[in-house]
């Protein structure tokens, strides 16, 4: 799986660190894995913004992956082309945030305008029937996947558990977002959302987010907050009960976002539906509002948008990271701003205390962001490894971890099998 390019992408990272840098240059003030999300061409051909962030985003299709199943029934997967896409990401130092999607309004897919991403070999199924939408919402042509299939509702299944199998420890990968409907964000808006007919039925959701929460253990995996319409999904009721996935808002800051901003509060209501606690065991992110021209080129005005700053948002929703791929349009998309809004989301990880103790070193380690670490995050002093993980610690909190043989002036690096390289780990009071 391990590519000659991703080889070269891992020696740049490490090249990176030995010289004093972070993954990517990024300003995460211990950890990667957090701030404004770029997509992978933006990061290429605006080098100077591609230094000041630490995640790409990317859509992949299923199609693309899977020809077909062999005699025994098993998916014909070619990763190619995933893996390519990952090793660009990993080139700038970078990971990937994948969501892989089956309805995308106005879209080529195949060369055809509309058409889904569900493999042919499964179009091609006895009674498998797509619907279609000429213009929801002015959206452009859309097909919409035939769940009435159980052909479609194996192939989601097995193609999932396969995909996690094969990537769900790899480093180049830090979160992974899925759903149904268009752009997998679950809703068909413009169109009305058929259960078992252009959108899965209740009892296969439950089944699929059973499947991910028992595939992916290294990657958190997230769906959008538009899972909440109980008539549509069983996740907020699943979430509310104990399991552990997180969400992301396709329009984050948009100007009725909140209660308070008058009519409106749609998504903030939807964000509560998961449990006011949701934050604490799975991550939240999104991606910044296209209701306006101006909201993705503005929200990191110093000032605010609507009433409300990127940081005070971040700091209500406990935001690891906002994908904002506009933002480079608008007059606020400075290397300095990026690197600013990054410190404003996620956990800010300082070691605020170094001390020999017996036969080893103990460290200290306080999180003064606004969201824990998500990912098994470790700890090395002068080398040696420390005992116990960083996933999990609270902003507030502290948690000291304990390195046998390390010496008192040993450099401290934040390592995990989820990170490209070391990360050196901020001291502070």
């Amino acid at each position: 799986m391990k590519t000659r390019i991703m080889i070269i992408a891992l020696a740049v990272a490490v090249a990176g660190y030995m010289s004093g840098q972070t993954v990517g240059d990024a300003p995460t003030d211990g950890v990667a894995l957090k701030g404004i999300v770029l997509w992978p061409h933006q990061a290429r051909n605006r080098p100077d913004l591609s230094a000041a962030i630490s995640l790409e985003f990317a859509y992949a299709l299923p199609s693309d992956v899977v020809s077909g199943t062999n005699v025994t029934g098993a998916l014909v997967c070619d990763w190619s082309r995933f893996d390519a896409l990952l090793d660009d990401i990993a080139s700038r130092g970078h990971q990937a945030i994948i969501r892989f999607r089956y309805a995308y309004p106005g879209e080529k897919t195949g060369g055809v305008c509309g058409a889904t991403a569900v493999p042919a070999f499964v179009k091609g199924t006895p009674g498998y029937k797509e619907t279609f939408a000429a213009n929801p919402e002015g959206d452009g042509p859309t097909c919409y996947p035939d769940w009435s299939c159980p052909a479609l509702e194996d192939f989601t299944l097995s193609f999932y558990k396969a995909f996690a199998a094969r990537y769900d420890a790899d480093p180049r990968l830090a979160f992974v977002q899925t759903g149904f409907g268009h752009w997998a964000e679950y809703h068909t808006s413009g169109t009305k959302t058929q259960l078992g007919k252009n959108f899965p039925t209740i009892d296969f959701q439950r089944r699929f987010l059973a499947l991910l929460a028992k595939s992916f253990v290294e990657t958190p995996w997230m769906i959008s907050i538009d899972a909440a319409d109980d008539e549509r999904s069983p996740a907020a009721y699943l979430a509310t009960k104990g399991m552990s996935f997180g969400l992301f808002d396709d329009s984050f800051m948009s100007k009725k976002h909140d209660v308070v901003n008058g009519k409106g509060g749609w998504n903030e209501r939807n964000w509560k539906s998961f449990g006011a606690d949701h934050w604490k065991r799975a991550p939240h992110g999104g991606e910044i509002s296209y209701y306006s021209s101006r909201d993705q080129r503005e929200f990191l005005n110093p000032k605010g948008l609507y009433g409300t700053t990127w940081a005070q948002a971040a700091v209500k929703y406990h935001m690891t990271f906002v994908i904002a791929n506009d933002s480079p349009d608008g007059p606020f998309a400075t290397p300095e701003r990026f690197r600013a809004a990054a410190r404003e989301c996620g956990p800010k990880l300082v070691a605020t205390a170094v001390k020999q103790e017996k036969d080893g070193v103990a460290v200290t380690v306080a999180n003064r962001g606004v969201a824990p670490p998500y990912h098994d995050i470790g700890l090395t002093v002068g080398g040696k490894s420390a005992a116990g993980s960083l996933k999990g610690l609270l902003p507030g909190e502290s948690r000291v971890l304990f390195a046998k043989g390390a010496p008192l002036d040993g450099a401290l690096l934040l390592v995990s099998k989820k990170l490209l390289a070391p990360v050196p780990l901020a001291r502070g009071e």
